[in-house]
């Protein structure tokens, strides 16, 4: 098992970290407790206190789907920029 040890940086990986900051969109909205302490509007019954949380769950699914979609490489792309076979292809 032989890989190069300098990671490849091109100005396309480089640029896909900034997707990155969109994980932390929820986290700082849930931080934020005083923004949704309250219990007004109610939606379906619920306080706002819960259905805003339980919406969050789903914006961060979404965002990291997102995030996942727009920075994974191609499948042929690792063994263009590592030079050897992938991590996959090595326990065939």
């Amino acid at each position: 098992m032989t890989r190069t040890s300098e990671p490849v940086t091109t100005p396309e990986a480089r640029s896909s970290r900034w997707w990155y900051l969109l994980l932390l969109v929820p986290f700082i909205a849930i931080l934020w407790v005083p923004f949704y302490s309250g219990s007004q509007p109610t939606f379906a019954g619920f306080p706002f206190f819960y259905w805003y949380q339980f919406l969050w769950i789903l914006i961060s699914a979404v965002l990291t789907a997102i995030v996942y979609f727009a920075t994974r490489e191609p499948e042929g792309d690792y063994l263009e920029t590592n030079g050897g076979p992938s991590p996959v292809e090595e326990f065939k």
